[in-house]
């Protein structure tokens, strides 16, 4: 059958495209082999952030009376919590499905997709045929090959999203984004938790002082870390999993009671016959792609985290309007220069946008640097949450922001107002002048900006 796009995967890149080349009148297929929803909805932001803010309670629970609030034998009920997590999602599956159905010209074949040449995929038994391919089969858990490993066995952030039985010592191999994510959260649910990273700073991408202060607010919380450790194996015995570690100084194990793998992600490109059409990959398996999301091949696009670069439910939506800007609306839109403002969902979080320090002096750009810690912004003192800094790096030239790191109260929320500024080209001094709702986390830009000075 003949079809004017064929998308593959319904992830935040692939499911708004087909909605709307539906709406625009073309004949579409979805393919997808799994939930509707991709990895965002079914395995990644919208799990772990509900699951993340139910440990947040937890947290204010059990530590009340650091607000002078009395409160008795708080426990977690990790069944309760993964149940209700579920109904989130189903929530936001049932959603997609319901748009799905809307549209005549859309069709969902459930089943594995393969490239058979340029301009044909074969899925469920059949050949679907068109000039237009679309891939956004997004990634999976890199796991890596570390003797032992695969016999002791491990969770990845897909299983341990259905654990009910609360791990009396978790162990978290990996210092990332997931990682910590977890490791706080499952602390917070009353899990010991050790992290282990082979690197010797968390979030290696990040400036050092920024990764230094989340750490300490990890620590202060009771998460252990073992930084700059090489794991060489991993065993299991009737009391737990062991991993042998080979740190800077000296080889030490590390027991607990279960394992979570949070070292990365491999794209999900192995199995969809790309060689057949002429799509290329680099190295580690990702599609490459010009600016304007196309592979070297004719007719073939590629979207969201399948194509490498930072994987954020945000960029694979960012994709789509590229595409369908392009393709349907006739704009000029690429991928080159691009604004892209992230955040890790610790508490605090860590809300960034743009160049750390650290690359702009690679760029060998002029700085200017701002930096206070939160104690120093009105509201979060009121909350008597201090924990962690503002930090805005400025090109010296022209004033303007080259990137921000926000480690703080909903620091994702407010880097997004100087991403805005960004995104506007206007000088870091505008702020100066701004007026803040008093109190707001976002007053204290007031003494971000007025710390801003030059820097050698």
């Amino acid at each position: 059958m003949r079809y004017d796009a064929v998308v593959i995967g319904s992830g935040q890149g692939g499911n708004p495209l087909a909605f709307r080349f539906a709406d625009h009148g073309w004949r579409v297929a979805l393919v997808e082999q799994s939930q509707v929803g991709g990895t965002c909805i079914n395995w990644g932001c919208t799990p772990t952030k509900a699951m993340v803010h139910r440990a947040q309670v937890a947290r204010y629970a059990r530590d009340a009376a650091r607000w002078g609030v009395r409160a008795r034998d708080v426990s977690v009920d990790l069944g309760a919590v993964v149940e209700q997590t579920q109904k989130v999602v189903e929530g936001f599956r049932a959603g997609i499905e319901k748009q799905l159905g809307r549209r005549p010209t859309l069709r969902l074949v459930r089943a594995r997709a393969r490239l058979v040449g340029p301009n044909r995929v074969e899925a469920g038994g059949e050949t679907l045929e068109t000039s237009r391919i679309f891939l956004d089969t997004g990634s999976r858990p890199h796991v890596p090959r570390i003797p032992g490993l695969e016999e002791a066995g491990y969770l990845t952030n897909v299983e341990i999203l259905r654990v009910s039985r609360l791990p009396e010592h978790l162990i978290v191999l990996g210092g990332g984004y997931v990682g910590l994510e977890f490791a706080q959260m499952f602390r917070r649910f009353g899990s010991r938790v050790t992290v282990i990273h082979n690197g010797t700073q968390l979030l290696p991408r990040e400036d050092a002082e920024v990764a230094a202060a989340l750490q300490a607010a990890l620590e202060e919380e009771g998460i252990s870390f073992r930084l700059g450790a090489r794991t060489s194996r991993v065993e299991r015995d009737s009391s737990g999993v062991s991993l042998s570690l080979d740190g800077a100084a000296e080889r030490e194990t590390v027991r607990g009671s279960d394992l979570l793998v949070a070292t990365g992600r491999r794209p999900n490109t192995d199995a969809l016959g790309l060689e057949t059409a002429g799509v290329e990959v680099d190295e580690r398996g990702y599609i490459r792609v010009n600016e304007k999301l196309e592979t070297t091949a004719s007719g073939i696009w590629a979207l969201g985290d399948v194509k490498g670069g930072p994987a954020f439910t945000h960029i694979s939506y960012n994709d789509f309007q590229i595409l369908y800007g392009n393709l349907i609306e006739g704009r000029d839109l690429s991928t080159e220069g691009r604004i892209v403002p992230y955040c890790v969902f610790t508490d605090p979080q860590l809300g960034g946008v743009g160049m750390t320090e650290r690359e702009a002096r690679a760029k060998g750009k002029r700085l200017k640097i701002g930096r206070i810690p939160m104690s120093r912004v009105a509201r979060a003192v009121e909350r008597d949450e201090t924990a962690g800094m503002m930090k805005i790096v400025v090109d010296a030239e022209t004033d303007r922001v080259l990137g921000a790191s926000i480690l703080g109260s909903e620091g994702g929320e407010l880097v997004q107002i100087l991403s805005t500024l960004i995104l506007a080209d206007r000088p870091y001094t505008l702020l100066k002048g701004a007026i803040y709702i008093h109190p707001t986390l976002a007053e204290g830009f007031f003494a971000l900006m007025n710390d801003v000075k030059p820097v050698e």
